[in-house]
């Protein structure tokens, strides 16, 4: 079967791989509708992380996919074959200490895609380790208008919520959100939800802060550095917001974080860090600034999210802006690594 792999930076490629087979009880194999390119991807794109030209043999990556299950191991009850699931972008048994604390993302029995011998979702199908603890159905299947939708839930809308309850976001709050990227606007949907007065999205991309103010964002900022968290603190009485969403990964977007929250507020940090240490640490502790946040468990937000997705109640698919087949996903990754997409969307 085909499947993207990643060579070495700015070098991906759709290549042949092994098609997925069962290797234990609990997998399933799935095969893919519906795949995406997460901002995170495009570290490893880049270099980041990278030794020397990129990884010894061809590395699968993506680990965001709705599909259609194909096979499953004899402990595998539910879903069954035929039926139509979406993937969280980690898997997890379901019953570990972890799992019971809706902490799937450290599940003892879990992982990654794309790494230790899984497979990578950005391909025609997927070996699915512990699937039954991971695979959530999709209730009388997928429609096709409601797929876009529906695939946010696997990272980046749940990644949004996640952002948004590490900030303690709640009806009434005033809420900043620091990055125009997906996450970001997902935060600002996810805050929205949860029933916001005042959204302040931080970003100069026009187009997306236009879809953020669908989304629910009430005011724009798109000065950085000292002139936003200026621009920021008149919009909010001179003392900052109470709850803020970093939602980018870089030292200065926690740092614009610090500067507009307000004193005895919290910052929920999504952004996959690109940074060694929290900048500003010691302004956190004097403000009695919470930081939290981290890798969302996204297969704990799911089954919350889903209605309102099923139900047509919110939209956050419109993230998506391009799509491209499996074989021009090396285009997709130029795209939004040259910024001429926000999100894309690949059909397998």
């Amino acid at each position: 079967m085909k499947a993207t792999l990643l060579h070495g930076p700015k070098d991906i490629r759709v290549g042949e791989v092994p098609d997925p087979t069962l290797r234990e009880s609990t997998d399933a194999i799935v095969r893919v509708t519906h795949a995406c390119i997460c901002g995170s991807d495009l570290w490893p794109y880049r270099g980041v992380g990278l030794d020397g030209d990129g990884p010894a043999e061809p590395q699968r990556i993506g680990h965001e996919f709705l599909g259609v299950v194909e096979e499953t191991g004899s402990d595998v009850n539910s879903p069954q074959r035929g039926e139509v699931v979406v993937s969280p972008f980690t898997f997890s048994d379901g019953n570990c200490e972890f799992c019971d604390d809706g902490l799937h993302t450290s599940c003892v029995n879990g992982g990654m895609w794309g790494s230790d011998g899984v497979d990578g979702g950005q391909g025609e199908a997927v070996r699915v380790p512990q699937a039954e603890g991971t695979l959530v159905r999709l209730p009388g299947g997928s429609d096709e208008a409601l797929s876009a939708s529906l695939l946010t839930l696997s990272d980046v809308f749940s990644t949004g919520h996640h952002a948004a309850v590490s900030a303690s976001v709640k009806r009434g709050s005033t809420v900043v959100v620091v990055g125009d990227g997906a996450v970001g606007l997902s935060g600002v949907l996810a805050s929205a939800r949860l029933g916001a007065d005042r959204i302040v999205i931080m970003g100069r991309h026009t187009p997306r802060t236009d879809l953020a103010r669908r989304f629910g964002a009430t005011d724009v900022v798109p000065e950085r550095g000292a002139e936003g968290i200026e621009r920021v603190r008149e919009l909010t009485g001179g003392h900052g917001a109470p709850h803020v969403l970093e939602c980018v990964g870089t030292d200065d977007s926690l740092a614009t974080a610090v500067g507009v929250v307000r004193d005895g507020g919290a910052i929920g940090r999504v952004g996959a860090p690109t940074y060694a240490s929290i900048p500003q640490s010691a302004e956190a502790f004097f403000r009695n600034v919470t930081i939290s946040g981290g890798v969302a468990p996204a297969r704990n937000y799911i089954p919350e999210l889903l209605p309102d997705v099923l139900e047509g109640r919110l939209q956050p698919g419109l993230v998506f802006d391009k799509a491209v087949g499996l074989d021009d996903v090396a285009d997709g990754y130029r795209a939004m690594h040259e910024r001429e997409a926000l999100k894309v969307l690949v059909r397998p």
